[in-house]
């Protein structure tokens, strides 16, 4: 699960004007073929993402994937760009971002930099849900470390008293 978080960082080129870099996120996957000559049929998709055909399919047809590409006898033709939206998608699946709210965040990208203000908030409430997540399983983690250390000196004693050794 990646945590997105932005900060303003000078550049070399530009030392006085920082941009906005993500220093959180996992670098962007290697593409397997350059672009241009990224034309992905459905089962090479498949055994590159881990998804099913059906999977796939299934994106499309509720879209939370734009059409995609068709060869002259009709086959799905992917694309570099659709490789990184899925990789995308993988990583709004892992935050718990329900599939309608992906769907709305698909559709708003289609629609250009005028809904920019709706990604915002739309990702901002997600990044609050997953803060909340980590605070849980962190909570939840500090009560399975204490009950391993308890069983950890729970056994060592016993095997002290087995071995009749103290």
């Amino acid at each position: 699960m990646t945590v997105m978080q932005t900060t303003a960082v000078a550049t070399e080129e530009t030392p006085q004007a920082p941009t906005r870099t993500d220093i959180c996120s996992a670098p962007p996957p290697r593409h397997p073929r350059p672009d241009g000559q990224d034309q992905y049929t459905i089962s090479e998709v498949v055994a590159f993402t881990g998804l099913t055909a059906h999977t796939l399919r299934w994106y499309e047809r509720i879209g939370l994937m734009a059409h995609v590409d068709r060869s002259h006898t009709g086959q799905r033709r992917y694309t570099n760009r659709d490789l990184d939206w899925l990789d995308l998608v993988g990583k709004l699946r892992l935050t718990g971002m329900p599939v309608a709210d992906m769907v709305r965040y698909a559709e708003l990208v289609r629609a250009g930099e005028s809904t920019y203000g709706e990604r915002y908030e739309l990702l901002e409430a997600t990044r609050r849900d997953v803060l909340a997540r980590i605070a849980e399983l962190r909570d939840t983690l500090a009560v399975l470390d204490r009950k391993i250390g308890f069983y950890a000196q729970a056994g060592h004693r016993y095997e002290t008293e087995r071995n009749g050794t103290r």
